[in-house]
């Protein structure tokens, strides 16, 4: 990994956009963890704690931005390829998030990420130390620390950089923006 191979990697890049990790709400692997955090916990908690300006958008946020059937079919009878790409692509999510979730629609967690990047005054965030339970029944649960205490006893939470957590999104905006690029491409 980067990180560990250079030390002065942190400096070299301008930010990270990790999407992952589940603050305050159930994951979606289970109880404790969201799944992209929950696959590599040992490499999460390492680049969380690697010094870099990273900003994180957990299914706490991502949860909050969807796409409605009725936004698929408008999708579906948009004239470009993307659109109807995404329209086909976008069946077997549908389905799952009918079945798992009983909701009409779907969360839209990458391009919810991808909106951070591109526009980050659509979210509110926090800065804290995040951890990540790298083992157990919590493996993959991130922790945030952003209370500012000082803590009696030198721990592995010590002396490690803080990151920028996403605690609100302005979803309909979010959700706007996904939309109109998807039928202007």
């Amino acid at each position: 990994m980067a990180v560990e191979a250079d030390p002065t990697f942190a400096n070299k890049i301008k930010q990270i956009v990790v999407l992952g990790g589940a603050f305050y709400v159930n994951g979606n692997v289970n109880p404790a963890a969201e799944a992209n955090v929950y696959g590599d916990p040992e490499a999460a908690d390492i680049v969380l704690t690697s010094g870099a300006d990273v900003l994180v958008i957990g299914i706490n946020i991502t949860h909050q931005v969807m796409m409605t059937d009725n936004d698929l079919t408008d999708i579906g009878k948009c004239c470009n390829r993307i659109a109807k790409y995404v329209y086909d692509a976008a069946q077997f999510y549908f389905v799952y998030h009918h079945e798992a979730y009983n909701i009409k629609g779907v969360f839209l967690h990458d391009p919810t990420a991808l909106a951070a990047a591109i526009d980050p005054s659509l979210f509110t965030y926090v800065e804290g130390v995040v951890r990540v339970q790298v083992d157990g029944i919590c493996k993959g649960m991130t922790i945030l620390c952003n209370t500012g205490k000082a803590f009696g006893e030198i721990t592995q939470w010590y002396n490690k950089p803080a990151v920028k957590v996403a605690m609100t999104v302005d979803a309909d905006r979010v959700s706007s923006m996904i939309s109109k690029r998807l039928m202007a491409s």
